[in-house]
């Protein structure tokens, strides 16, 4: 889910030097609730129910010296190593939640709930159907500049980090909105988006390859 937003309302909740990315002259904020399964370190085997997890967060787009990349304001996940593993290893902003998800053959449903120790609330509880297969977006649209995203930044104590993201490019559907209830933007100072978002639903399976963190600034 995706909702176009003034880059100045960011700017307070971006470190410099990051530049924020926009599409003519506007900003985008989204939300992206989605599932893992098979997390490892590299070498090493997945353990079963360690290695999986419901998971949703809150991002914006950014760039640094030419190099587009994810800026994370927030991401909950319902497994308690993929937390911690997270917040150690990348230094992003991971919350305890509890979750749960549910599919009836073209209907998915999504909720979460933010139970970490001193955190803000945070909730959200969508259903929306799955539509037919897009064509792979072309470079230059908008969808192309929301999705096609291979690295994410990251930051701790005045350090600015970035991680290399590898994966083939993003099966997309479309997408209609049945129920939404949200305060994921709301948790994070943001006003509460006042459209629709642009909406769509990833078809199939991706794997994805992440890089440790390196230091860029």
């Amino acid at each position: 889910m995706h909702w176009p937003v003034p880059a100045r309302s960011l700017r307070p909740l971006i470190p410099d030097p990051l530049a924020i990315d926009t599409y003519d002259g506007v900003a985008w904020v989204g939300i992206t609730p989605f599932t893992t399964w098979g997390l490892r370190p590299v070498l090493l085997p997945a353990i079963p129910l360690l290695s999986e997890s419901h998971e949703i967060n809150v991002r914006t787009y950014v760039h640094l010296d030419g190099i587009p990349g994810v800026w994370f304001f927030s991401l909950d996940a319902n497994n308690p190593l993929a937390v911690w593993g997270s917040r150690l290893a990348f230094h992003l902003p991971y919350f305890a939640a509890r979750m749960s998800t549910e599919r009836q053959n073209r209907t998915i449903n999504f909720a979460s709930r933010r139970t970490h120790h001193n955190a803000s609330s945070a909730e959200f509880e969508a259903s929306w159907t799955v539509g037919d297969k897009l064509p792979q977006p072309e470079p230059g649209s908008l969808v192309f500049f929301l999705i096609e995203r291979y690295c994410l930044y990251a930051a701790r104590k005045d350090k600015l980090y970035r991680a290399r993201i590898f994966h083939r490019p993003w099966p997309l559907h479309t997408a209609r909105l049945l129920t939404c209830r949200s305060t994921m933007i709301e948790s994070q100072g943001l006003p509460s988006p006042e459209t629709g978002p642009l909406l769509h639903q990833q078809g199939d399976p991706l794997r994805v390859q992440i890089w440790p963190l390196a230091r860029v600034r």
